[in-house]
Order: structure tokens, then C-alpha cells, then sequence
């Protein structure tokens, strides 16, 4: 993060970092704890060294793997601290009434006070902070889960690595927040980064975070950030990976197993807000997005326009009715590339694949366990699987492993 002058009062991260010595190699810090890592259970290896960590994670995923193809060397993380972009705190109060902002503890809704976190932007755990402190300034009431009575529930902070820009979402029960104005004014003055803060209203009595109407009180209502040379709109709901240096390494990785010679056309499923498809519209003829979430297909379109990208078409709709219609179309199509939840894709869109019989499929999967599953089924259907290889998206975590596999038709094998 840039030398900014930050208040005292808002305990920034990056001083701490100095005082404590963060300035040797991955290993050395390696050797550091969290103090509340064993509840909130977010970096839960942070106490093992690095290269233990992605042997672990190599080993896990290779031996998933091994039926259907050899796992290529995980790719690591260079600086392996402090990437998530995404950070979000829950708000509440403790026994003495005081305000505190956190996360959950594991397996409850008891929230774990957290100054500093080892995996999340600093800059944007000292917003949280901030807020946090701003709200005894300006007598904003904090959202207690049992009455259902207060104003604040959360705040969620998305970053720019490469932009530098951020976006603060106050999560509240209502549209109207007190001193309005005043606060944002006092939250500037602190953070000058920020360029876009968005109330997000959830009135009801529920576990999710975020709710459907919100409101833009400054800026634009989204930010924009580059990776692999693309420019991207990100919005409060988008889907955006949370590791943007290790996206790279994974997309990069993804490419150069489809090898596309510029005349293909290739469909882009759970496509979010394009991004893949974006950076691959570059190397083939055509690209079809699909995605269900309208938040991100509109992020998408506009973002295949501010990069000057006419070659692809997103589309709104469930990713296995799409091409089980261009299926029954008798569509041709050369590649598919998939990024599903860490549910993984289910039986009736892998059919849908399947049926439309593309020469290659590009699997990038957030599930070992998952991507295992969904292999035994694509082998079974006339595919096998070439090549495959782990990047490790979330340094400091158990066995979470972002992984690409090349799978062809045996005919094309």
C-alpha cells in the first residue's frame, strides 16, 4: 500500500508489519500466528511454512487426480500475504457495549473482533477500522441479530490491486444513515482511496450478507481494476477472484492448455463478469458468456465494451439449459471453458457438455474433491483428461487450491 498518513487511532496494519518484522522472506513470516486464527478459522495454516503448505496442497490434489491424468508442479504465490480483495466484516457489540468488527467464529454467528488480518489488503482492514471507531463519533447504531433492532450490520471493502481504487459497501436495515454527509466526509478525509461507497439495504431476518436494493451515496457505484492487460468493472455482487496476482498465473496457465489458433469458438460458462472470455477473446474467432446472476452480465457487457472486445456475446441464462439448447441447434462449438462454484457443476450441465461435444474443455475448479467427481463423469462421456495443474489462489488456508485441467475428446486425444 502507498505511504499514506494514517491516523493513530485507526491502528493501521502496515505499521504493525514494520514493528514486527515483515519485511524477510515468505518463511521467516511463515513463523508468525494470528491471534485469532483458531477461531475464525479464515488462515488456518499460517503457522506452517510456505513450501509445507504447497506440498500439502500438491499432494492432496495430485492424489484426487491421479486416475485421470499427472498433476504438473503447483504454481506458488511469491508474496503470499495480505491478497484477498475482498474483505468483509460483520459488526456487533460486546459485553460492554462496545462496537466491534469481525468475522464469524467457525460454525456460529458469535463475531471475533479482528484487528489485523494475515490474508486481506491492508488498506482495506484499516477502512473497516475506521468505520468501526467512526461509529461512536456519529451514534450509529450497530444491528444486534436477536432483536433485529439497529443500523449496521456489515461493511464489505473490494480493492483494485493494480487500480488502487476501493469500494465501501455499508451494509444496512435501512436506506437512511444518519449524518450521512458528515460521515463520509470524516471516512475520506481517513481514506482517500476510496472512490465509490454504496449502501446496500438488507432488511430481513437472515444469515446472508447482502441484501437487493442499494443505493450509490458517492462516486460511481463500482470500481475498476486491470488484469491480464483487460480492464474490469467490479460492482458490490460481481464475482471477481479474490487473488488477482495468482489469477494471472491461473488464466495465463488456462490458455496455454487450450491452445486456440484464432479461428475458434468457444463458450465461457459461469462466465461472471467475463473475464476469462475477455482475455481469451484475443486468441479465437468467437466467445459466448453464459452466466446466471443479471448483476454480472451487465458488468460483463460493459466490460467487453471498455476493452474494445466485439467477439463476444454474454448471455443470461442457467449455463446448462444454454447449451443443451445449442445442443438441440446442432451449435458448433471448439472449446468450453468452466468455472463453476466450489459445489461444482452438476450432472445435468456436464451432460449438456457432453452433448455438445467440444473438442477440448478447459475445467478450472476451486474443489479438488469436486473436480475429481466431475472428471469420473466427463471420462465417462468420451473425454479424458491431458493435463492438469494447481495454483495456489489461497496462501495460509487448508487445501483450498485453485486447479486447470485440459480434458479432449478421445477422438482428438
Amino acid at each position: 500500500m502507498n505511504e499514506e498518513k494514517l491516523s493513530v487511532k485507526n491502528r493501521t496494519v502496515s505499521a504493525s508489519r514494520k514493528k514486527e518484522g515483515f519485511h524477510g522472506s515468505p518463511e521467516i513470516k511463515s513463523s508468525l500466528t494470528c491471534s485469532v486464527s483458531g477461531k475464525c478459522g479464515g488462515c488456518s495454516r499460517l503457522d506452517v511454512p510456505y513450501k509445507k503448505q504447497l506440498k500439502e496442497k500438491q499432494k492432496l490434489a495430485a492424489g484426487l487426480l491421479k486416475p485421470y491424468c499427472v498433476l504438473e508442479d503447483i504454481l506458488p504465490m511469491e508474496e503470499p500475504y495480505f491478497y484477498r480483495n475482498k474483505v468483509h466484516a460483520a459488526f456487533g457489540r460486546d459485553r460492554r457495549g462496545n462496537v466491534i468488527a469481525g468475522t464469524y467464529e467457525k460454525s456460529s454467528h458469535r463475531i471475533v473482533p479482528v484487528e489485523k488480518c494475515m490474508i486481506e489488503d491492508e488498506e482495506a482492514q484499516a477502512i473497516i477500522l475506521t468505520i468501526r471507531d467512526l461509529c461512536k463519533d456519529f451514534k450509529i447504531k450497530i444491528y444486534d441479530e436477536d432483536t433485529g433492532y439497529g443500523l449496521l450490520r456489515h461493511v464489505l471493502v473490494r480493492s483494485g490491486k493494480n487500480s488502487g481504487q476501493y469500494m465501501v459497501v455499508l451494509v444496512l436495515s435501512s436506506l437512511i444513515l444518519p449524518g450521512k454527509n458528515h460521515f463520509l466526509k470524516a471516512l475520506l478525509k481517513e481514506h482517500p482511496r476510496i472512490t465509490t461507497v454504496v449502501v446496500n439495504v438488507n432488511d430481513r431476518r437472515t444469515s446472508m450478507i447482502l441484501g437487493d436494493r442499494e443505493q450509490v451515496i458517492f462516486g460511481k457505484g463500482y470500481i475498476e481494476d486491470t488484469l491480464c492487460g483487460k480492464i474490469f468493472r467490479i460492482s458490490p455482487r460481481s464475482f471477481y477472484q479474490v487473488n488477482p496476482v495468482q489469477t494471472q498465473k491461473l488464466y495465463d496457465k488456462a490458455l496455454e492448455y487450450a491452445d486456440f489458433h484464432g479461428n475458434e469458438c468457444i463458450v465461457d460458462a459461469y462466465c461472471g463478469i467475463g473475464t476469462i472470455g475477455i482475455v481469451a477473446a484475443d486468441h479465437v474467432k468467437e466467445v459466448i458468456g453464459v452466466e446466471l446472476n443479471k448483476d454480472a452480465v451487465r458488468d460483463a457487457r460493459v466490460n467487453a465494451r471498455r476493452n474494445d472486445v466485439c467477439n463476444i456475446s454474454f448471455y443470461e441464462n442457467d449455463a446448462g439449459r444454454f447449451l443443451t439448447q445449442m445442443a438441440e441447434q446442432k451449435a458448433k462449438v471448439d472449446a468450453v471453458i468452466l468455472d463453476p462454484p466450489r459445489a461444482g457443476s452438476d450432472e445435468a450441465f456436464l451432460g449438456s457438455v457432453a452433448e455438445l461435444a467440444p473438442e477440448k474443455i478447459v475445467y478450472i475448479s476451486c474443489n479438488p474433491e469436486t473436480l475429481a467427481r466431475d472428471l469420473k463423469y466427463l471420462t465417462g462421456k468420451g473425454y479424458y483428461a491431458r493435463k492438469a495443474c494447481a495454483v495456489d489462489m489461497f496462501p495460509q488456508t487448508a487445501e483450498h487450491v485453485e486447479t486447470c485441467v485440459l480434458l479432449m475428446k478421445a477422438s482428438e486425444a
